[in-house]
């Protein structure tokens, strides 16, 4: 009896994680300097391999120590080499920032398990959803305790913003090319509602791009390849933030 009591009050204790507020991933980005989304991603369908020995309990919490506002995991496990159980090593290892739970949601299950593994927030994709879709799952993430990014490509898209999400993020990249331009995310930006928390997703390699996007509007830059693809990411992100804030000062 000793033992199914401490196996039931670890799984209340469980149960009481996955209730618990989560830290918020709009504030974090409103509240930031930089507003950087650090991704941990190992694999790409275009690109194969990244980093396949990169590690979940220690890439993250880098990331943290070097000055992200937020952390991005990939999850998927086909196609980007990723897992539910990435957001729980985080997690361990020391991670508090917000971690966006990104992967192909197009299912409430997978919602349970993006708060189950204690994820802040889930993305959805407009394009892999219809609008009526995209709302049942936003007020099921809600219902939750996640916040949403939702994300956008072209403007057909743009009308998913009424459904007005924790934060909308442009997508530089074509999800049926793979090919990335920035310049998508300065297209779409001034057509998103004026109080939208905006975000601009792949393809940015460099702080001056960071500076530019900002100054269109957008509040957060979620970037992975840049930092995966060197030998330390979080030191590569550390550096980039130097870049960043030695582009304002010399404003």
């Amino acid at each position: 009896m000793d033992i199914l009591h401490d196996i039931i009050a670890h799984k209340k204790m469980e149960m009481e994680l996955m209730r618990a507020p989560k830290v918020s991933l709009r504030q974090a980005l409103l509240s930031s300097g930089t507003g950087i989304i650090a991704e941990f991603k190992r694999k790409s369908p275009s690109k194969g391999w990244i980093k396949q020995e990169g590690r979940a309990d220690v890439i993250p919490l880098s990331y943290q120590q070097h000055g992200a506002a937020a952390i991005s995991i990939l999850t998927d496990e086909h196609f980007f080499g990723g897992s539910d159980d990435f957001i729980r090593q985080a997690r361990h290892s020391g991670v508090t920032l917000p971690i966006l739970y990104k992967n192909f949601i197009v299912d409430e299950m997978q919602l349970y398990q993006a708060a189950a593994c204690g994820a802040s927030a889930v993305l959805l994709i407009a394009a892999c959803l219809s609008k009526s879709e995209c709302r049942q799952l936003l007020q099921k993430a809600h219902l939750l305790g996640l916040e949403v990014l939702l994300e956008m490509h072209g403007e057909a898209e743009l009308e998913y913003a009424e459904l007005q999400p924790d934060l909308c993020g442009i997508n530089n990249r074509n999800l049926d090319s793979f090919v990335t331009n920035v310049e998508n995310s300065f297209r779409l930006a001034e057509k998103l509602p004026a109080e939208a928390v905006k975000v601009s997703e792949s393809g940015i390699a460099d702080a001056y791009t960071v500076r530019r996007l900002r100054e269109a509007g957008f509040r957060g830059f979620l970037i992975g390849e840049t930092f995966m693809k060197t030998e330390q990411p979080g030191g590569t992100l550390q550096s980039f933030i130097n870049q960043l804030k030695k582009h304002s000062y010399n404003e």
